[in-house]
C-alpha cells in the first residue's frame, strides 16, 4: 500500500471546468480561451480544468497542446489547473500526461479506458502506471460514461503514490461521496462535479470541492465562502438560487456546451457559441427558459 496523502492536501474548493471557445471556422479562439480562463480567475476560483466540457475529445494533440500552454500562459500560477488526459490505451494515457506535466498542468483528470472492458485488477494497473511515471497529482474521474467502482477506486488510491483525487461525477453523486468516504477514510480526496448540482450535500459527505461549468463561476465561490465560514446555510440557500438554472443545464452534456457558451457570450465573455460537431442545438423553448432564469439572476 502506498499512503503518502497528506503530501498531496493541495486542491480544494471551486475549479470550473472551461467550455471552449470556436470560431466561425470551428477553430479554436486562443483570443477568447484567455478572456475566459481571466474570467474564472476573477470569479475567486481556486482553479480551473480543462476536461470533458471543454470538448476536449474533439480535439487534435496539438491543439490540446496550445489551449493547455495558452491557459498556463494566462493563469500564470494564480490558480491551479487541471487537465484531463485521459485515453483508451494506456500508454495514449501515459503520454498525454508526460505531456501535460511539460506544460506547467498543476494536476491530471483520467477517466477509465472503456472501449474493451477488462478486469477492476487492470483498471488499477492502469493507473499504477501514469502515477509511477508521471508523478504528479492525479484525480480519478467517475463519470456515467465511464464509471469506477468506488472499491476499485479506494484500491487506485492505496496502490499509487498520486492518485489520491477522485472526481465522483456517477450519479447519484451524493451516495458516491458517501460510499468513498467510507471505504477510504481520509485516504480519498473527493470533488464533486456534474455541474455541482449536488455541492453543499457533497461538501455534508466529505468532500473537499467541485468541478462544475464555467457560466456562473461566482455562485459556486460565494457558497464555498459561506462554507469555509461555518455558514452551510447560506451556502445552501445561495446555491438554491441556481437550482433551477442547473436542472436546464444538465438535461445532458451536449445540451450544457450550448447553453454555458450562451451565457458566456451574453455575459460578454466569449464572442461564439458555437459548438464542434456532433452536436443537437437545444430548441427554441429551451433558449426562452433560459432567458427567464438569467433575468432572474440578473447575469
Amino acid at each position: 500500500m502506498v499512503n503518502k496523502t497528506k503530501s498531496l492536501l493541495k486542491f480544494s474548493g471551486v475549479y470550473p471546468i472551461l467550455y471552449m471557445p470556436f470560431n466561425e471556422k470551428y477553430d479554436i479562439d486562443y483570443e477568447d480561451l484567455r478572456k475566459l480562463a481571466e474570467f474564472v480567475i476573477a470569479s475567486g476560483a481556486d482553479g480551473l480544468g480543462i476536461a470533458m466540457g471543454s470538448e476536449i475529445f474533439k480535439m487534435s494533440e496539438s491543439e490540446r497542446d496550445l489551449v493547455l500552454k495558452t491557459v498556463v500562459d494566462q493563469v500564470n500560477g494564480r490558480v491551479q489547473v487541471v487537465m484531463h488526459t485521459g485515453a483508451q490505451g494506456t500508454d495514449l494515457a501515459l503520454n498525454y500526461s508526460l505531456r501535460a506535466k511539460e506544460l506547467g498542468a498543476n494536476a491530471l483528470m483520467i477517466t477509465p479506458p472503456t472501449v474493451l472492458p477488462v478486469p477492476n485488477d487492470i483498471i488499477v494497473k492502469h493507473y499504477m502506471v501514469i502515477s509511477e511515471k508521471v508523478k504528479m497529482p492525479i484525480f480519478i474521474q467517475d463519470i456515467w460514461t465511464s464509471p469506477i467502482p468506488p472499491a476499485v477506486m479506494i484500491e487506485i488510491v492505496r496502490s499509487t503514490e498520486y492518485a489520491k483525487y477522485t472526481k465522483a461525477e456517477t450519479p447519484p453523486t451524493t451516495m458516491r461521496t458517501t460510499e468513498l468516504k467510507k471505504l477510504g477514510g481520509d485516504e480519498v480526496i473527493v470533488f464533486g462535479g456534474a455541474w455541482g448540482t449536488n455541492f453543499i450535500a457533497e461538501l455534508n459527505r466529505g468532500s473537499v470541492g467541485t468541478m462544475p461549468g464555467c457560466a456562473v463561476p461566482e455562485f459556486y465561490v460565494k457558497a464555498w465562502e459561506y462554507w469555509k465560514l461555518g455558514r452551510p446555510d447560506d451556502a445552501r440557500d445561495h446555491m438554491d438560487k441556481i437550482s433551477p438554472l442547473l436542472s436546464l443545464l444538465t438535461r445532458s452534456l451536449d445540451v450544457s456546451f450550448h447553453l454555458d457558451k450562451e451565457i458566456l457570450k451574453r455575459r460578454g465573455v466569449i464572442s461564439s457559441i458555437n459548438v464542434r460537431m456532433p452536436t443537437s442545438k437545444p430548441d427554441a423553448i429551451t433558449y426562452r427558459e433560459l432567458d427567464k432564469l438569467m433575468e432572474y439572476l440578473g447575469i
